[in-house]
């Protein structure tokens, strides 16, 4: 377990804010665009800062989490599934792009932004959202926007260092055009003292503006993110790794910030790949990863804020969409056992908090959680069927109401409909395989005849594994409390696959002890009489 770097960054934050602006809020931000599906990669962006705030909160300080949506960018391409005719607004602002077809949204960039903040509210994660559509269009930076241009030798100067060939005439500011609306402009001169800017467009339009009353442009993005910095007075903002080469924004805005803004660069890490793992019938897999919002419909909020906050964030990691997420459920519950048995490490204890609370209280859970895979395996058998779920459900763990083991039912049921092949699915047979079940040989017919006799005085999960378990052992002559030896462990394999043969005609499939409740003590005899 990775030691806690949240309460480590926390403690780096605190100093800085000390340092740099005592007495006021402690400045935390991200920064996102929507232009396309935003995706698990790019929630780090928020998570990363959203853990060292809550933290920080936790503390009893004044803390903010600013989410910066850069919906005043420019709409750069159309995706593959959106209709072409759509490459006439390359050019305008997202926020000023209709949304993709049959989207309920005003904007592409509203149709993106939505399911993102959905996720966020269901994550507990709280931000202080703002539109730079808004800012820019309103005038918030116009004061920001004239001192970058006044300084525009020194932003050339330093952004020289980085190009492999001069720039003639360098402005830092870019209009949209006032007749297609687009940013397809070329700034042709400026006065600095009248702020008369004039600029032509590739559409053939042309005009001269006066800068300080001009609110349909902005700042080109190397410029535009350390002015931000200086004007919200950020103190801490992680950024990808694509942010740290040389001549990135990062790099060029650390040296911009101070000569231009009179401010300083925010600290934060460098934040790593989050990948996936199996993404099957994802809608947003079309050339991407899923978005948030996929992972909390076949997971809970708290064990996806866990794999955020468990990893320090330079380090990778990947999040499951196949078999691996019951393996991930698995690590999570003994988590939580651990720690309420008081035996989690600091650092594990520290991840754990951060998963099922905020300074503003405990997310929802599950009141009665039962193994993902248990109910992955339930979901699967029932198909769906409410009344035989819980049946089973009452039989594994005494279960009375469905709504003891929600919402983690709903999300493995989601699970095994989008995620689980078809192929995989679980059907049980009708009738019996008569043809299977004539060629058996006398051991395998003596082995289904000890798990029949048996069935009815194990009908529980834990008897029922004893008894499949115990079935060859009995077979082989030594009791069913015996070792397992190679031998044995090879004639329990070939067991299970006649079962799983029998019921279900593959030779794998749900856990046993969950597959025969599920089945039923009758048609399970049924199925398997010699």
């Amino acid at each position: 377990m990775i030691a806690d770097w949240v309460a480590k960054f926390a403690d780096e934050v605190i100093a800085e804010a000390e340092r740099r602006a005592p007495g006021k809020p402690i400045v935390c931000a991200s920064g996102l665009s929507p232009s396309g599906p935003i995706h698990l990669g790019n929630l780090r962006e928020v998570t990363t800062p959203h853990l060292v705030a809550d933290e920080i909160k936790r503390r009893g300080l004044d803390c903010v989490h600013l989410l910066s949506w850069d919906d005043f960018d420019r709409f750069r391409r159309v995706p593959a599934g959106v209709d072409p005719s759509w490459a006439e607004h390359i050019g305008k602002p997202l926020t000023s792009v209709p949304a993709p077809p049959g989207s309920e949204h005003a904007s592409w960039a509203e149709h993106f932004k939505a399911p993102l903040s959905a996720a966020l509210a269901d994550l507990g994660i709280e931000v202080t959202a703002i539109s730079q559509t808004e800012r820019y269009t309103s005038g918030a930076y116009r004061e920001q926007i004239l001192r970058a241009m006044a300084h525009r030798g020194t932003i050339d100067a330093v952004l020289a260092r980085y190009r492999a060939k001069p720039v003639e005439r360098y402005f830092p500011y870019k209009p949209y055009c006032a007749l297609c609306r687009r940013d397809l402009t070329t700034v042709t001169g400026y006065d600095d003292e009248s702020t008369e800017l004039a600029y032509t467009c590739e559409c053939g339009f042309g005009e001269s503006v006066r800068l300080a009353e001009h609110d349909q442009g902005k700042l080109v993005w190397k410029v535009d993110w350390p002015m931000r910095w200086a004007h919200e007075g950020v103190i801490f903002e992680p950024s990808g790794v694509d942010h740290h080469s040389p001549g990135s924004a990062w790099i060029v805005g650390g040296q911009l910030i101070g000569e231009v803004f009179g401010g300083e660069r925010p600290i934060g890490p460098m934040y790593a790949f989050v990948g996936i793992s199996g993404m099957a019938k994802m809608s947003s897999s079309k050339g991407g990863v899923p978005i948030p919002a996929e992972a909390l419909e076949i997971m809970e909020a708290p064990l996806l804020r866990w794999l955020y906050a468990r990893r320090k964030p330079d380090q990778s990691f990947k999040i499951a969409f196949d078999q691996e997420i019951q393996r991930l459920y698995d690590e999570w519950d003994a988590l939580g056992r651990k720690v309420a048995a008081g035996e989690g490490l600091p650092a594990e204890v520290a991840a754990h908090t951060r998963a099922v609370s905020t300074a503003a209280g405990a997310l929802p859970s599950t009141p009665h959680p039962i193994s993902y895979r248990t109910l992955a395996s339930v979901a699967d058998i029932t198909t769906g069927d409410q009344a035989q779920a819980l049946r089973i459900l009452g039989d594994v763990d005494g279960v009375t109401t469905l709504d003891e083991v929600r919402p983690r039912l709903d999300r493995a049921q989601h699970w095994v409909e989008t995620q689980v092949p078809a192929e995989s699915r679980t059907t049980v047979r009708k009738s019996p395989d008569t043809d299977r079940l004539a060629e058996l040989s006398d051991e395998s017919r003596e082995s289904l005849r000890l798990l029949l006799d048996g069935l009815d005085a194990h009908w529980s999960v834990d008897g029922l594994t004893t008894l499949v378990y115990g079935v060859p052992k009995q077979v082989a002559g030594h009791p069913v409390d015996a070792k397992p030896t190679p031998e044995l462990k090879a004639a329990q394999r070939a067991f299970f696959a006649l079962l799983y043969t029998l019921l279900v005609g593959r030779d794998t499939g749900p856990r046993l002890p969950t597959l025969l409740l599920a089945v039923g003590a009758d048609r399970v005899k049924e199925l398997l009489a010699a």
